[in-house]
């Protein structure tokens, strides 16, 4: 296996299942004809057209950028709040990205259908969580094959319900 890149999709996928950041870590491509897949490119094509979008910092893409009180903010955006957890350690994981080059940031998860906005700060307790995450991300993916599926309640609308229900 090349070298590991952990970017902020991994841990996303990490949070939702570490089977899917298994099939993600070994270039196992989701079902791109997906429904949610294509939603939520739609979504991130279609919001927030005034703001700079798809910033690349490190192994990670930032879907849009701006500065709001002299502050740089730094957003991700979702079409439903229902991985907010995922959501969330992926958008600190950003932060981190750009504190690791000097930068200070705000973030703010963004969900344009529920008009729904939040804040993610990078503190302590978070740091904390981020480098736990990345330690079981690695052990993961260095695993010769991917940890068994589980059935979880974000399945049935999985892209990958095909390596794992068929």
């Amino acid at each position: 296996m090349d070298e590991i890149r952990i970017g902020g999709t991994l841990i996303w996928y990490y949070y939702v299942c570490p089977r899917e950041a298994w099939l993600m870590g070994h270039n196992i491509v989701p079902d791109q004809e997906n429904d949610n897949v294509a939603v939520g490119r739609y979504i991130a094509e279609n919001s927030y057209q005034r703001e700079k979008k798809e910033i690349v910092v490190g192994g990670s893409k930032i879907d849009v950028i701006h500065s709001e009180d002299g502050q740089m903010v730094i957003g991700e955006v979702k079409k439903s709040s229902k991985y907010r957890q995922s959501a969330r350690m992926q958008l600190a994981f950003y932060l981190s990205e750009l504190k690791e080059r000097g930068i200070t940031a705000r973030g703010e998860l963004r969900f344009p259908k529920e008009k729904v906005r939040e804040e993610v700060v990078l503190d302590a307790g978070t740091e904390a969580e981020l480098d736990k995450a990345k330690r079981e991300i690695l052990r993961i993916l260095y695993l010769e094959t991917s940890p068994l599926p589980k059935k979880i309640s974000f399945c049935k609308n999985c892209a990958y319900a095909e390596y794992c229900w068929c």
